[in-house]
């Protein structure tokens, strides 16, 4: 018998992945037969996916899937399920896109109001990237555990909370493009540099510099992940 856990994942993902279309109506019997579960669960899995605003449950109609630009797009879990679905390229576009809208602007905010700790630290990270890079080890557990950390810190370092809410989706596209295997093991050069720079500039709080370097190598990235089958 299937688990809760097992029973909203496989349901998410093939919401999130397109194979359940908007419109398309479930009934709580036919999932219940479906899945070989009780009812207390499919009701449960049900109850997350409304909540990340995925499906609609109406007595009598059943439980409809919404449409896409009803959903929580920015939640982590639905970006998990679609970074494991046919829409992997589209979700990884999607996100690299909104990091460039978003990032250079922290990096500016970050450049003008961080602590002394917090550039060091951003400092230490990017050196970090940078051996990590050099050594051809950039699709590493420990070039991810350091990227990630570079850019929460970063956006942790804005002192603005609505930047800073996107630290979630960014961490989770990096860790879907390197299980995806599509991470480089020697990162590209232009998004290497221009991280290193970002950060040099964020610790002499050069806000022009680090701004540019940001966006120098998001817009690297994006050029990247828009070359994916």
């Amino acid at each position: 018998m299937a688990s809760h856990d097992s029973v909203l994942d496989h349901l998410g993902r093939r919401i999130a992945g397109g194979e359940l279309t908007p419109g398309t109506v479930l009934t709580l019997a036919g999932l219940e037969g479906e899945y070989g579960v009780s009812r207390t669960v499919i009701r449960e899995a049900v109850r997350v996916l409304e909540a990340k605003g995925m499906v609609a449950s109406k007595r009598r109609i059943g439980v409809t899937v919404s449409a896409m630009r009803q959903w929580n797009v920015l939640d982590p879990g639905l970006i998990r399920w679609r970074l494991r679905s046919a829409a992997r390229a589209q979700q990884i576009v999607a996100l690299t896109e909104l990091r460039l809208a978003v990032e250079p602007a922290a990096a500016r905010l970050t450049a003008l109001r961080a602590t002394e700790d917090q550039r060091a630290e951003i400092g230490r990270l990017s050196a970090e990237l940078k051996r990590l890079g050099d050594d051809g080890r950039g699709d590493s557990p420990e070039y991810l555990a350091a990227d990630i950390a570079f850019h929460d810190c970063l956006l942790d370092s804005c002192g603005n909370l609505m930047l800073t809410a996107i630290r979630g989706p960014i961490a989770e596209v990096l860790t879907g493009r390197q299980d995806a295997g599509l991470t480089p093991a020697h990162p590209v050069h232009e998004a290497l540099h221009n991280h290193v720079e970002a950060a040099a500039a964020i610790v002499r709080g050069d806000a022009d510099a680090a701004e540019r370097h940001v966006r120098g190598y998001v817009e690297a990235i994006l050029a990247e992940v828009r070359a994916y089958p």
